[in-house]
Order: C-alpha cells, then structure tokens, then sequence
C-alpha cells in the first residue's frame, strides 16, 4: 500500500506508472459487521453509540468489473447515512447488500458479513474495469453516490427513478471511508484543483443533494427572489444550501442551535438566522405536535423578512421539525425533503397544506447531471467547502458518533491514504482567491 500512496501522491508518476502498480489483496476499511446488527436493540437512540459497531479491518481487494472503477482513496467524509448505517437504522443495510446480490447479476460479491462503508471520496484512479473511457489511471477524482445499471426505462428521464438506483456505500458495500474503494465509472467526476483531499471529498453528497432539491427540475426550482427557510443553517447540507440561495439571489433564513453556528451561517450568506435554542422552540409537546409553537415560529420569521412566509422550506430533519415547515410556509409555497435525521413518523395538519395549495416534493441526492453541475461550483470556486473537522481512518467511529450527537458544524472529512492534511492542491492561485471561504469552517465551534 506504500508504493501505491508514493506514487499517487508523486507529481510525477504518469498513467503508465499508475497503471502498473500491484494491488495489494487486502485493504483497510470501516465496517460494520453483520453479526453485530442486532447490538442496540432496546436501546434510546441517545445511547447507541456508533463508536462501538464501526470497525477498522482488513478487507479483500475487488476486481473491476465491466463500467467499474477502482481508486485510491486519499480522504473521505462523514454522512448522516453512515450513522444510520452504523445504527443498524432504521433497519440493517445488510438487507440492502442482500436483496441487491440477489437482484443484479454481478453484484452478490457485495453481500458479505461486513459492509464497508461510506458515500463520499476524493482520490486516484488506480484500474478500469472493460467499458470504460472517460478515465485512466491516475485521474484525479470525487465520487458521487449514485450507483445505477440504467436497465429499465423509468431512469432513462431521471436515474433517480430508476428502480434499481441504491446509494453507494449505503446500499452497497466497497465504500469510501477506505483506502481503496469499488465504484462505477460514472459516479466519478474532476477533482477540484484548488482544493485538498480533505476539502474535496467533503462536499459531493451534501452539495449535490442541496442542489437537486433548491435548483433542479426536479426540486423547488429556486428562483430570484425567494425566502428559504433552511433547517440546520451551519450543518452539511444546510451550509451547502445556504450558499446556493445566495448565489441565486435568494434569501436565506438559516434555523441552527447555537450563536457560533449563527455566526457561521451568517458568513456563508444568511439573511437572517434563529438559533432555535436561544428562543427555546420546541415544536412537539410530549407526544403530540404544539401549534402554539407553529404558530410562534411563524411570526418570527414575518419578523425578520419584513413580513413575507418562506417560499421554500429546505428539510431534512423530518419528525421533529415538519409540521412547522408545511404550517410556515406560504401559501403555494413548497416544502421539499430528503431525509428525516430526527425520526420518519412526520405529523402535520393538512388543512394548511390543501387549504393553501401548498407542495411537498421528495428529492434523494441527485443524478448524474445534476451532481456534475454541482461539482463544477465546487471546480470554479463559486460554492465552497464547509468542512470543519477532521479524523484519521482509524476514528471513524468517533467521527461518526460526533455527527450523530450533532457537535459539529459543516462537514466532518476522514483522511483514508493521505498521510496529513494540506495535500492535493494544483491550482495554488485559486485557492489564494478563496482561501478565507474555504476555511471558513475550520474554527472551533461549540454547541
């Protein structure tokens, strides 16, 4: 693994050089085990800790197959779905490897007992496997996550309708928090020039999901103009939407949990911030939703926009947050979601949502053309990274459990291969235009 970190490291090593290097038959990665899925049963989820399921082990080298493509990873990052993952929430993804291995010819090597995981990488291009010519070993690349054959016509108009679409190290194993990880040729996309490893395998899940449900056909559509109101403002997706809604003359209105995460949305181009916290908003009262509160987070939105409701809610929290983003929005206003990190159940009062002509849209990361438009923000410096911590390969598991308890801002980045921070970098000119956006997240942040 040595040879293989010198030379994609070297300025010098051409595709020849890359190409010929021996692969090693094994490779470390963090894993979750399948004999251990059932461990936090009866438990809160306050008291799982994913520290304890994620594992580093040693794991076979796979073979590209036809359209796959093997990379060295040089950094990863943490997404909510590794916790989920490393929750065994809301079920075991060995489900997801078994009924994929039984689905797809090809793909039962993915169905093992452990499950390597991760969704974001930044690394070099070490094989092709036959099929396929957009890259070559030594490439320099960021992954994006979604894996999809394009077998069935549903996702010849949006591949994320496909049937047969899954998550790549979420619903299939060989992920990128590893030195080495399995992906089709077209999840790859150009590494940013300006950008280390760390910054650039941060922002590909998170900026991409952000971008198909703010600007694509396919999510609200954005325009000049409109209030967003955008949960968890100095989060990993919020920190990529709210630099979205400024680049596209919106206005953001950024909900966060605490005045140093407030600072930080403010510096990446909130209008307006809540720290939700300070104001005490709690939207359920014991197991019922409180209007009351709908009705009292409202009227300091009114407040600070001058009177006007949003006319996009950007969600993700999901159970504890939904019934105040339909209540808040305006009339015809749309809500839109991907996830639901704080619960599925979602409870809300549809009178304010037929009443008022109002729209929920789901969106799920994003294809291949809309993730593409979003890494070129990320290429030409236009939309910035927002990582603010990171950990080695080893204390994956503390990463993990960092995100899950919410005590980061930004994104949290996993240097795999590369030996210290601060490598990658090509275009030095770039990066000195924008080097202040870059880091604006490095900072200590508390709460």
């Amino acid at each position: 693994m040595q040879n293989i970190v010198d030379a994609v490291l070297s300025a010098d090593a051409t595709a020849e050089d890359i190409a010929a290097l021996a692969l090693p038959d094994s490779y470390r990665g963090a894993v979750v085990l399948a004999e251990e899925s059932t461990m936090f049963e009866g438990l809160a989820d306050a008291d799982k800790d994913p520290a304890k399921s994620l594992h580093l082990r040693d794991v076979p080298t796979p073979e590209p197959g036809p359209g796959e493509v093997l990379i060295a990873v040089l950094a990863s990052a943490i997404n909510y779905n590794t916790v989920w993952s490393a929750l065994f929430e809301p079920l075991p993804t060995f489900a997801f490897l078994e009924r994929w291995g039984r689905t797809v010819p090809g793909a039962a090597r993915h169905d093992l007992p452990y499950h390597v995981l991760g969704s974001d990488a930044a690394g070099v291009v070490l094989r092709v496997g036959p099929g396929v010519t957009r890259w070559k070993p030594g490439d320099h690349v960021v992954a994006h996550c979604l894996a999809v054959d394009l077998d069935h016509p549903d996702g010849h108009d949006d591949t994320m309708r496909d049937p047969h679409q899954r998550i790549w190290g979420y619903e299939t194993n060989f992920g990128g928090l590893a030195e080495l990880a399995l992906l089709q040729g077209n999840q790859l996309m150009p590494k940013a020039a300006h950008l280390t490893w760390e910054e650039a395998a941060s922002s590909s899940l998170v900026h991409s999901t952000a971008y198909r449900q703010l600007v694509s056909r396919n999510g609200a559509q954005m325009k000049q103009g409109d209030i967003v109101l955008i949960w968890g403002g100095a989060g990993g997706l919020g920190s990529y939407a709210t630099q979205l809604v400024r680049n596209g003359g919106g206005r953001a209105v950024c909900v966060v949990s605490s005045q140093d995460k407030a600072r930080l949305a403010r510096e990446a181009g909130a209008e307006s911030v809540i720290d939700r916290r300070a104001l005490g908003f709690r939207f359920w009262s014991g197991d019922e939703p409180d209007p009351g509160e709908w009705r009292r987070f409202g009227k300091h939105i009114r407040e600070l926009t001058g009177g006007d409701d949003p006319d996009i809610v950007f969600e993700h929290p999901g159970r504890e947050t939904f019934g105040a983003s339909v209540f808040v929005a305006r009339r015809g206003g749309t809500i839109v979601t991907c996830a639901s990190s704080s619960g599925y159940d979602h409870r809300y009062d549809n009178r304010y949502l037929w009443m008022h002509v109002k729209r929920i849209i789901g969106t799920h990361f994003a294809n291949y053309r809309e993730a593409w438009e979003a890494n070129r923000l990320i290429t030409r410096g236009v939309v910035h990274p927002t990582l603010s911590a990171v950990y080695p390969l080893g204390e994956t598991g503390h990463a993990v459990r960092t995100v899950h308890r919410n005590d980061h801002s930004g994104k949290v980045g996993i240097l795999c291969l590369a030996p210290h921070e601060g490598l990658g970098v090509t275009d030095p000119e770039l990066r000195a235009r924008h080097l202040p956006a870059i880091n604006r997240f490095r900072r200590p942040v508390e709460g």
